[in-house]
């Protein structure tokens, strides 16, 4: 980590009719830092993770990507939503994994990796192609370029989704929940892929239900609960040590099913 913030939030609010959903986060994730969020079913963690990059629009609350004001931006101190083109260049920054493939199913597996660099960053098909041949590789499945997504298990879908995202070159990935689709057996190989990442250095928001996998890959454990950061540290105390009784007793209950 080099301790500049990639990913910068403060004060974020979200509702959906009279429902809080997220009730003032506030949080920042340095540069090669893996932060996982853990927490119960309707604590409000995918919702977060999808307001990162402007899936679900927050009523209130500043974004800074990359140490620059997102989506919003403060004029006068007043936020003002920033123009369309200027928000589709920042969604690029930020790479989305999610619980569901969404490949292009009349897409092989290399063109859907090629698909968003030839028409968003407008590379020439050889570049896309080249990018999209070493992704693969990286996640494992150059021998399945030519598949088609019906032809490969859940495991390998999930695994060129993260290639497509990893093509844009983003400067944060965000995962939601990305193995619970998965048979157990699958669920390894995907793990393995942002192991690696991490490896690597990538910045990365992780919503995920594999306490081990947080325990022995995060720097940053973030448990949230009825919308907002109940508790957060290194995975050694988070797991260990706790603070928070209703930490103590949603990681009692996760670990002993």
């Amino acid at each position: 980590m080099t301790g500049a913030p990639i990913v910068e939030v403060a004060g974020l609010h979200k509702s959906y009719g009279a429902l809080e959903v997220i009730k003032g986060v506030s949080l920042s994730v340095d540069q090669g830092e893996v932060v996982c969020i853990i927490g119960p079913s309707g604590s409000g963690k995918s919702t977060f993770l999808r307001c990162l990059n402007w899936l679900e629009v927050p009523e209130r609350g500043l974004i800074r990507i990359d140490c620059a004001p997102a989506f919003r931006e403060l004029t006068d101190g007043v936020p003002h939503l920033q123009p369309p083109q200027r928000i589709a260049q920042i969604r690029a920054k930020i790479g989305m994994v999610f619980q569901a493939f969404n490949l292009f199913p009349h897409m092989t597996a290399l063109e859907n990796v090629m698909e968003a660099p030839r028409h968003v960053l407008r590379l020439s098909k050889a570049e896309a192609r080249a990018r999209a041949d070493a992704l693969l590789r990286q996640v494992g499945l150059v021998d399945r370029a030519d598949h088609y997504p019906e032809e490969l298990s859940g495991g390998q879908q999930q695994r060129v989704a993260i290639a497509r995202a990893l093509a844009m070159e983003p400067k944060a990935m965000l995962f939601d929940e990305v193995t619970s689709a998965l048979d157990p057996e699958l669920v390894g190989e995907v793990l393995a892929v942002m192991r690696d990442l991490a490896a690597r250095g990538m910045t990365m928001l992780i919503v995920t239900h594999e306490m081990n996998f947080a325990r022995q890959v995060g720097d940053r454990v973030v448990f949230m609960d009825q919308g907002v950061i109940a508790e957060e540290g290194p995975p050694a105390q988070i797991f260990t040590d706790p603070i928070l009784p209703r930490t103590r007793a949603f990681l009692k209950e996760i670990l002993e099913r």
